[in-house]
């Protein structure tokens, strides 16, 4: 019996510290929606000339926690790789995000606010909800929040490409979040 206790209270330190590090991940997460869950039709595009956009074209809410260190700012893509027949869609560019931020309010991507806009895939410098045609599944529309050691400077209308370009040897670590659309 004692060893056992024993045996329990020395293993306990690395318990607690393996605990303390999972803690310590930098994550995204939004309390619109959970990990792979199916977004509501408001978050979906609203475009005139798109009879695919039949949404609202809200953002959802996005926050995040425990950067690393050294962080200086960070960048936003979200992208639908089934998107375009699986050549993939672009739906928001957003970096020059301050490193003092920690998410995103709902409707701030739409509306342009805590960010400097990249090019996205219909041509614009913010969010665009997803637009996925009828019959062609639910689309997988992947956020992904990357930490840089980049000063929030970068010019406004970068490619998702182009900015990839610029956060090469600059990109700390990066944490993503999945919604899933479909019609």
């Amino acid at each position: 019996m004692k060893k056992s206790l024993l045996a329990a209270l020395c293993s306990l330190p690395m318990l607690v510290s393996g605990m303390t590090a999972a803690q310590d991940i930098f994550m995204l997460q939004s309390p619109d929606f959970a990990d792979n869950a199916m977004l509501e039709k408001r978050f979906a595009g609203n475009a005139e000339n798109n009879p695919n956009c039949t949404g609202e074209n809200n953002s959802p809410t996005l926050v995040w926690s425990h950067a690393p260190q050294g962080t200086k700012s960070y960048a936003l893509i979200l992208h639908d790789p089934e998107g375009a027949k699986g050549l993939g869609v672009t739906h928001l560019v957003a970096y020059n995000i301050a490193p003092t931020s920690t998410g995103f309010a709902a409707n701030d991507l739409r509306d342009g606010k805590g960010y400097t806009g990249g090019k996205n895939s219909p041509g614009n410098l913010r969010y665009h909800g997803p637009c996925p045609p009828p019959g062609s599944g639910a689309h997988h529309y992947v956020y992904t929040l990357i930490a840089t050691d980049l000063d929030p400077n970068l010019p406004e209308g970068l490619t998702r490409e182009a900015l990839f370009e610029k956060l090469k040897g600059h990109a700390l670590a990066a944490t993503g979040l999945i919604g899933r659309f479909g019609q």
